[in-house]
């Protein structure tokens, strides 16, 4: 399984589990740490957290395992390393605050087909 195939079936397990503004940047052109961003928020801190449980899980039966993780359930901010796929999932709050889509803007985005509400 490739870096982008990581990505994705991250982007879809948070969209199936209702994150929300679910967004994946490929930035493997401008960084030396990672070729993919998965960017969503959570509604509530304590879905924050299970949002990033949720794909560590998924992500483990796939034989993905994280290699470390930042922040707490009530930090309002999770981040999940993959290796070359960073997975971060943010409180509403905590993502408008940092905006870290602004950082990587120049980025192009990956077009992954989500589920309508």
């Amino acid at each position: 399984m490739n870096n982008k195939d990581i990505a994705i079936i991250a982007a879809k397990l948070l969209d199936e589990r209702k994150a929300e503004n679910i967004l994946v940047l490929d930035v493997s052109l401008h960084s030396s740490f990672a070729d993919y961003l998965v960017i969503a928020s959570g509604g509530s801190e304590r879905q924050v957290g299970t949002l990033s449980e949720d794909v560590a899980d998924r992500l483990a039966k796939e034989g993905v395992i994280a290699k470390n993780v930042e922040g707490k359930k009530n930090s309002g901010w999770i981040l999940t390393d993959f290796g070359d796929v960073i997975v971060n999932v943010f409180s509403r709050e905590q993502r408008d605050r940092y905006n870290i889509e602004k950082v990587w803007a120049d980025c192009p985005r990956l077009d992954v087909e989500l589920m309508e509400d």
